[in-house]
């Protein structure tokens, strides 16, 4: 079993970047497909972006691409995600999950797919 833990939130200025940091252990990441996801308050849990265990595929959701990245490195055991342009709105718990995938290459956006997730690491966008 996998423990993700998730770092690099904080408070950030319209239009300001962040980088967060998910960080495994218990088992090596490589083995996961992994994903970003994110819940303001009162809203649901939102999909932002995935990558395949390869690292080789990635899917962002369509109101990021172009300002956030996910990435991994396999050798820190760790992914990221670059967000950039943040964005009022986007104030929110930001959550990192993991999944042994079907294939290497294999993305997944619908978080019921998911079964390791961190605790969540707070972003907050002031205007």
């Amino acid at each position: 079993q996998v423990q993700l833990v998730e770092s690099g939130g904080g408070l950030v200025q319209a239009g300001g970047s962040l980088r967060l940091s998910c960080a495994a252990s218990g088992r090596t990441m490589a083995i996961y497909a992994m994903g970003w996801f994110r819940q303001a308050p009162g809203k649901e849990r939102e999909f932002v972006a995935a990558i395949s265990a390869s690292g080789v595929s990635t899917y962002h959701s369509d109101s990021v691409k172009g300002r956030f990245t996910i990435s991994r490195d396999h050798a820190k055991n760790t992914v990221y995600l670059q967000m950039t342009s943040l964005k009022p709105e986007e104030t929110a718990v930001y959550y990192c999950a993991g999944k042994v995938p079907l294939l290497a290459r294999d993305v997944y956006r619908n978080g019921r797919e998911y079964d390791y997730w961190g605790q969540g690491t707070q972003v907050t966008v002031s205007s």
